[in-house]
């Protein structure tokens, strides 16, 4: 079946509409398009319908922007890590924000506490509820919206049959993963399919912190966000590289939250012991580190971007938010600007926008 571009996100509902799940059949696909979206609240008579229209000349795109599925929130309500500002988001948030600080199209994702509780059946379905509902997203908006997909690690086949379907299928924009899941870091050697098959693919892949099982609550009473979000971060950076997957699979393009954590600040160290490791990185972690991609989302501070920058250049930074619990977009906007750190205009033109436009070409185009 051909369809338009941006037109294409099909299958059962995420939101509960009764629409035929099985994707090889034509006529579930009529009634997804038909009733799918009625269903999401956002047919054509909604105020959020295409006719919605972003302030003037908006030219920000948004690489790290979050949403909540209803099954999502009604999976993870009473979990760990998650915020209210998550548990209460909806479609009207994000574009009303979008709209105020400039941000012509934001890639959506899902956040803490993420997919994974130890159940593999349930994280299959809650993955696949949250591919589809941000499909339609996309579907609705396709100038505003992009979609990272959530995949079910810790299970590879499962992972690898939503590849399949959330990049052929729904015709997302790239993958999204958080650092670790369980005991495992992202860069296991366990996942390496995984790896393999999205290198194939050239994909965009975005890493998101979470807390680790052995490290939460080690501090008593600071939330895990302050500092552990950053640890973990660059464990699951030093574990890609550590397995020799971020040399081997150069292909992917890597995206990590948070500026890369404290992996920037902690690059000459890193790089150090790395050498000693020639068959994982034959040239060392730096040059590995450099051909990543980092974003500007809770890292909106001197510190932060000017460790960033000694590890790469403005050709590497994206501009990121975490909305909704990272504040609003024309706030991060502010901060960025008042940093004064060297920017120039181009610079910042490449980080508000080029730099991602190069990544997702579909929304650089909009």
């Amino acid at each position: 079946m051909t369809v338009p571009a941006h037109t294409h996100h099909f299958g059962r509902c995420g939101c509960g509409a009764d629409i035929d799940a099985d994707t090889a059949a034509p006529g579930g696909r009529r009634r997804f398009i038909a009733g799918g979206l009625a269903a999401l609240g956002l047919g054509a008579g909604h105020p959020l319908s295409a006719a919605a229209q972003p302030a003037a000349n908006p030219r920000r795109i948004d690489i790290h922007h979050h949403f909540s599925p209803p099954q999502w929130i009604a999976a993870v309500r009473n979990r760990e890590l998650l915020q209210p500002a998550n548990a209460n988001w909806t479609p009207a948030k994000s574009l009303e924000d979008m709209d105020q600080g400039g941000v012509a199209s934001a890639m959506l994702s899902i956040t803490n506490p993420g997919l994974w509780f130890g159940d593999k059946e349930a994280t299959r379905a809650i993955s696949r509820e949250c591919n589809e509902f941000g499909a339609k997203l996309v579907q609705q908006h396709p100038s505003r919206f992009g979609l990272f997909c959530a995949l079910p690690l810790p299970d590879v086949d499962a992972a690898l049959k939503e590849i399949e379907y959330a990049f052929d299928t729904l015709k997302c924009d790239g993958a999204h993963f958080m650092t670790s899941y369980g005991d495992t870091w992202f860069g296991d050697p366990a996942y390496e399919p995984v790896m393999a098959e999205l290198n194939r693919r050239k994909a965009v892949v975005h890493v998101h912190p979470t807390a680790a099982n052995c490290c939460k609550n080690l501090i008593k009473g600071m939330p895990a966000g302050i500092m552990e979000y950053g640890t973990d971060t660059t464990r699951a950076l030093m574990s890609l590289m550590w397995s020799g997957q971020a040399a081997r699979y150069p292909d992917i393009r890597y995206i990590w939250s948070h500026a890369g954590g404290t992996a920037p600040f902690l690059a000459g160290r890193i790089h150090r012991g790395s050498l000693a490791m020639k068959d994982k990185m034959p040239q060392g972690a730096i040059p590995e580190m450099k051909k990543f991609y980092y974003d500007t989302a809770g890292a909106a501070n001197a510190g932060a971007i000017a460790s960033l920058l000694q590890l790469v250049g403005s050709a590497n930074i994206l501009f990121g938010t975490d909305f909704p619990p990272g504040g609003s977009s024309a706030d991060v906007a502010k901060e960025l600007a008042a940093l004064k750190l060297g920017f120039s205009e181009a610079d910042m033109r490449a980080i508000d926008r080029g730099n991602a436009a190069r990544l997702i070409p579909r929304l650089g185009a909009a």
